[in-house]
């Protein structure tokens, strides 16, 4: 009785499983149909919208078609895991049917049925798979034919359209911002230079090659002039100078192209005369002490301009040729009096940049240090005064602003760019330098007219007050090794048949120009 109870039972439990699995069977043939039918309505979508979106909708089909992939494959992936569900539960049923001698045959029957109609589901499920791969290579095709272009072009031409307009947006954008910017900078330097300019109340003493040493009375004018006139020629030995002893009412000329020299000229007479006693021997005494203490005078006035400009480890060397500068002149203009206004453009315009205020001031300073010394070396005073800064290990900084202040150097630096601005503000300053107007005009014109005699040169330009010839050449007419040439040739031609103090760059320019007109 017990028995039959158990087989009874063991009935209704594989009964009621065998109802479950065909149960799950039919769901999951459902679920495939659902799949299927889902599909084709899918598919029958994409088709009317590539039929009626063509070109213009190619992404949007492409990027639905990539979804609904993802769904299937996804649906795909999901119905894998149930089916590996249900072989576990198999196998869970298996080990049921182990424990059971009586049923042991009978649910492995089962089990082989039932794992037979899982194969069968699963080759179902593959075909299914492979329909609809199928149809998604189908789809794509038609996709493909209707916009004429591969999936991979069609990717690609995107991408380019939108690269090209991303990049013709940026170039206007672009343009937009310099010219911005290009509007504002002006601006704002004309605004610095004006502020810099009104700052700097500097005064202008315009010297000339003549001093006039003030003479108690005209007595005087003989104990000068000695016996023989050999006072006259013991003072013009001992300083350089020329004595001019004219009608001139109780006065003495001394004239020379050295105001240094003239200066300790002028100091020795005035001692002289204080003194009383005036003879060749006394006269070299007074001038040698004269000279020794205007040594010092000039280390001391040095270094009084840099600590003006707070300049405080300026080395004694450079601090007495800065001395130096107070009797050296360019163009009438006090070296030492345009150096300090330099510097302190230089520093003014510093500040309202956020630049290297020291470096300004010190290169504005030093800018002309070379003009101490360039009438008794080689070499002009930019290279002079650029060794002289090495020489005492200047910054890096100062001596590219020293060396570019006449554009014999590119500028790197915007510390550089203010120095030079502020040279040429101090320069051009009315009243600041003095020159005759004919003579400048006619010797620039003749320089100009030099350069365009010859074959080729069509423009030439006289700059830098004569120190520099910028010459334009036709590119058609002069070669790269002719115009090598013709630099050499107009050098030569310039050394030849012009005068003039320093040197004078030749600089030419060759370039290839094209213009046309889109209409």
């Amino acid at each position: 009785m017990e028995n039959a109870i158990l087989v009874g039972v063991g009935l209704i439990v594989f009964g009621g499983l065998g109802v479950w699995l065909l149960l799950q069977n039919l769901v999951v043939k459902k679920q495939l149909q659902e799949a299927a039918h889902r599909a084709e309505k899918l598919t029958e979508q994409a088709q009317h919208d590539a039929e009626r979106l063509k070109q213009e909708k190619i992404l949007e089909s492409k990027q639905a078609f990539l979804e609904w992939r993802t769904s299937a494959e996804s649906d795909l992936r999901q119905r894998r895991q149930d089916l590996e569900d249900l072989q576990r539960s198999v196998s869970d049923a298996r080990e049921e049917q182990r424990r059971s001698e009586k049923a042991l045959q009978r649910k492995e029957r089962e089990s082989v049925e039932r794992e037979k109609g899982l194969e069968a589901g699963v080759q179902q499920l593959e075909a299914e798979r492979v329909k609809i791969s199928q149809l998604m290579d189908e789809q794509r095709h038609r996709l493909e034919a209707v916009a004429g272009m591969t999936a991979e072009e069609a990717r690609k031409n995107l991408v380019r359209t939108i690269e090209q307009e991303a990049r013709h947006e940026a170039a206007l954008l672009a343009k937009r911002i310099e010219e911005e910017a290009r509007e504002n900078a002006e601006l704002e330097a004309r605004k610095i230079v004006v502020q810099a300019i009104q700052r700097c109340a500097a005064e202008h003493v315009v010297e000339s090659t003549v001093s006039v040493v003030d003479l108690p009375s005209d007595d005087m004018k003989g104990r000068i002039i000695g016996r023989e006139g050999r006072n006259i020629r013991a003072l013009e030995q001992a300083t350089g100078v020329d004595l001019i002893v004219d009608d001139t009412p109780e006065a003495v000329i001394l004239s020379a192209f050295d105001p240094l020299r003239r200066e300790i000229a002028k100091q020795a007479i005035e001692r002289l005369i204080k003194d009383g006693r005036i003879h060749p021997a006394r006269i070299e005494e007074v001038v040698g002490k004269v000279q020794a203490e205007m040594d010092k005078s000039l280390l001391q006035e040095g270094e009084q301009i840099a600590f003006e400009l707070g300049i405080h480890d300026l080395a004694p060397e450079l601090s007495n040729l800065l001395g130096r500068l107070r009797y050296r002149t360019s163009y009438g203009q006090n070296v030492l009096f345009h150096s300090r206004e330099v510097a302190y453009l230089a520093g003014l315009m510093a500040r309202e940049l956020g630049a290297d205020v020291k470096v300004c001031v010190r290169a504005g300073l030093l800018h002309d240090i070379g003009k101490a010394v360039d009438r008794e070396l080689e070499g002009t005073h930019l290279q002079l005064g650029v060794e002289l800064a090495r020489k005492h290990r200047e910054d890096s900084g100062v001596i590219h602003a020293m060396e570019a202040h006449h554009f014999d150097v590119e500028f790197q630096t915007l510390e550089a760019v203010l120095v030079q601005a502020a040279d040429a503000i101090s320069a051009a300053r009315p009243g600041a330098r003095r020159e005759v107007l004919e003579n400048y005009v006619k010797r620039l014109e003749k320089l100009e007219s030099l350069a365009n005699s010859f074959d080729g040169v069509a423009k030439a330009f006289a700059l830098q007050a004569g120190r520099e010839i910028r010459i334009i050449v036709e590119s058609s007419q002069v070669s790269d090794e002719q115009a090598f040439w013709l630099t050499k040739d107009i050098a030569k031609r310039i050394e030849g048949e012009l005068q003039y103090p320093g040197q004078i760059k030749v600089t030419l320019i060759r370039e290839m120009r094209v213009v046309d007109y889109a209409k």
